[in-house]
């Protein structure tokens, strides 16, 4: 158990013992101020704390070994643990609007508002590092040479291409360092202008925010609880890969279906004319274990033919026929 745990999701591992810390000193200032913003970003923090650290166990889990009852692994375990958080966003985000509505038709005045300012600066430097974190997950997962600031760029950028769990710290805590900022800004202006109202409309923009969260991290996760190709990136790369083999001349057939973080290769390579059967196997595995040395694929299922001298891979081919381009469009 503690080997697989060591093999579970780094960034929502880090992500929940942030947010558990973030939870408890923003319910400490909820309860002393009564303000409404900070109560809702204190059940943003716990709900965040909750399901990074069931994503992480849901993770660890997902790498376990395949066995003779689940040949297929457990990579899909991942996307069924992150459905189940999306579900706990979703409670608390009713509750954030309930919340932030009842002080939209009842304003109220905080107090301690110097502790309520210390705990939301507090707040936007731990979600902070804890995005950054994500970011930076999100580019060593995609194999992106972005460094500094680019990191920002190239995260909002490959975000779909991240694990399962990547993809959920990145967009809780980018809804959890905006909601902070902007719960700041709302009991700030609300004990300067007087304007409690202020109070509510910033508590029920945060609910409005998990709505979107668990909206989005609902959709992804069902798509790879179901199975889901993978990404135009990758198949490419794993073609290339395929094709870089000096005695693969096409690809007849390419299915790439992603499994949690990993993805299972099923293909069918023709090989060039005039190898035995036991050369023509020879290459079948040599070409394999080359696709296994990508920590990415997790297996892979492979198919061998002597080439039919018809170009069937990229799926669109630009063929020279007597010195003319003619477009072949095949089907894998």
């Amino acid at each position: 158990m503690i080997e697989l745990l060591k093999k579970g999701n780094k960034s929502s591992g880090i992500a929940a013992l942030g947010n558990t810390v973030l939870a408890i000193a923003k319910g400490i200032a909820a309860a002393v101020s009564g303000s409404g913003a900070m109560f809702a970003t204190t059940l943003h923090s716990a709900a965040d704390a909750l399901n990074q650290a069931f994503v992480f166990f849901g993770s660890a889990l997902s790498e376990k070994e395949p066995t003779k009852r689940f040949p297929a692994g457990f990579g899909r375990v991942v996307n069924l643990f992150v459905l189940v958080a999306v579900i706990v966003v979703s409670i608390m985000a009713y509750e954030t609007i309930l919340k932030g509505w009842k002080l939209i038709q009842n304003p109220q005045s905080s107090t301690n508002l110097l502790l309520n300012i210390s705990i939301m600066i507090l707040a936007i430097l731990v979600d902070g590092f804890i995005l950054i974190k994500a970011m930076k997950e999100i580019v060593h997962e995609t194999r992106s040479e972005a460094k500094g600031f680019g990191i920002v760029k190239e995260s909002f950028k490959n975000v779909g291409l991240a694990a399962p769990p990547t993809r959920l710290v990145f967009y809780e805590d980018l809804i959890a360092t905006s909601g902070a900022l902007l719960a700041l800004i709302s009991i700030v202006l609300a004990d300067l202008t007087g304007a409690y109202i202020l109070d509510g409309i910033g508590t029920l923009l945060i609910g409005i925010l998990l709505v979107v969260v668990a909206f989005k991290l609902g959709i992804d996760n069902t798509r790879g609880l179901i199975g889901v190709a993978a990404p135009k990136v990758v198949e490419d790369r794993i073609a290339d890969t395929i094709l870089s083999d000096q005695d693969v001349v096409d690809i007849k057939e390419l299915r790439i279906l992603q499994e949690g973080r990993r993805y299972h290769v099923e293909s069918y390579i023709e090989l060039k004319e005039g190898f035995t059967l036991a050369d023509a196997d020879d290459i079948k595995y040599r070409v394999r274990d080359k696709l296994l040395e990508d920590t990415d694929i997790g297996d892979v299922t492979m198919g061998i033919l002597e080439t039919d001298h018809v170009k069937t891979w990229p799926k669109e081919a630009e063929i020279e026929v007597n010195g003319t381009e003619d477009k072949t469009e095949t089907t894998r």
